[in-house]
């Protein structure tokens, strides 16, 4: 089982995915887990990567899929894998497309959230410095001020604010459009409700990767 999830930031794909993968017993793929480990481990990859953040640009779709071909071509991923932030682009989806010569994502979970939704979400995020997993401040204790997954240091993103989150929304839009017509054209795209309740959102993407939806 193939699967990927699409969303916007700060629709809770990230969350979401990785409760999924403890359930099915299926690797969890982050692109920004790829990217953390390639640059702290000084990969080809990574160093390729750091060349292009180092002047500024934005690292090339080579590299990225690069990553993510490299990290699907293990052996944990032989009977499937959760993808979670890739494809980014129509480009990154159709190499995805092409390396896949054992079998083509199964199905593509599109979590849906409305823009005042996210900002609200956003704006009251915090994440962890040393793991980059995001967390509602509503749903932490009081004063948290350390990860629950690894201990590191909690903060919020300058990204994170009302007004750079409506920006990047309109960035990103175009591009989870694209996405989703060239999913929903294979047939493969499922839209959720990603307004609902955290464990309602769960339990219709179990459903949905199950059949039932």
């Amino acid at each position: 089982m193939r699967l990927v999830f699409l969303g916007l930031a700060g629709a809770g794909k990230g969350t979401q995915a990785l409760v999924l993968s403890e359930t099915l017993g299926l690797p969890f793929i982050s692109s920004g887990d790829m990217f953390r480990y390639h640059l702290s481990q000084n990969t080809e990859l990574g160093l390729l990567a750091k060349g292009y953040m180092d002047k500024g640009e934005l690292v090339p779709d080579e590299v990225t899929i690069r990553m993510i071909l490299d990290r699907i071509g293990q052996e944990d991923c032989r009977k499937g894998f959760i993808l979670d932030g890739f494809p980014r682009t129509l480009a990154q989806a159709q190499a995805l497309d092409a390396a896949l010569d054992s079998g083509p994502v199964n199905r593509v979970l599109y979590i849906k959230v409305g823009e005042e939704e996210l900002v609200r979400r956003l704006a009251g995020r915090i994440s962890c410095r040393k793991c980059g997993t995001p967390y509602q401040l509503d749903l932490l204790p009081p004063n948290a001020s350390e990860c629950p997954r690894c201990g590191g240091e909690l903060y919020q993103r300058a990204d994170d604010q009302p007004d750079v989150v409506r920006r990047r929304i309109q960035v990103q839009w175009p591009e989870i459009h694209g996405l989703a017509n060239y999913y929903a054209g294979q047939k493969k795209l499922v839209e959720i409700n990603g307004e609902q309740s955290v464990e309602q959102v769960g339990a219709d993407l179990l459903k949905t990767v199950n059949g039932r939806i």
